[in-house]
């Protein structure tokens, strides 16, 4: 029985700390101050339903320390993410890079084309 009441105590510490190091924006449904009262008077419960509905589970942005204005600030701009974040998918269709492909090789042969020409080398036909 121990052992369930560390686990449910570890979980809570990790759900507090988590509430309260986000910031308002990052948070869903309920208030921040909701959310941590929540979590501390009923800490399973509270500290299940706050990492399933509570939190965004969008990219990690960058650390922000407690005293740091950013933090607090609303008209702030959102930190940039972290460099592990996938760059934005292509929203070319194939037909598109095709011929953005054939465009690129047609430059790539007339630069080629007038380097010879510059260079007074003859092409071989």
């Amino acid at each position: 029985m121990p052992f369930l009441a560390l686990i449910v105590f570890v979980v809570m510490v990790a759900a507090l700390v988590d509430a309260i190091t986000r910031r308002s924006d990052q948070i869903k449904h309920l208030p921040k101050l909701v959310w941590i009262l929540l979590i501390v008077i009923m800490p399973f419960i509270g500290s299940v339903l706050w990492f399933a509905i509570g939190r965004e589970w969008g990219p990690q942005s960058e650390a922000i320390s407690f005293g740091d204005p950013r933090r607090w600030s609303k008209s702030a701009a959102a930190p940039a993410p972290l460099a592990t974040a996938r760059p934005p998918r292509e929203t070319r269709t194939t037909e598109q890079q095709l011929a953005d492909l054939e465009a690129e090789m047609r430059i790539a042969e007339l630069e080629a084309e007038v380097r010879r020409r510059r260079s007074g080398i003859d092409p071989v036909a």
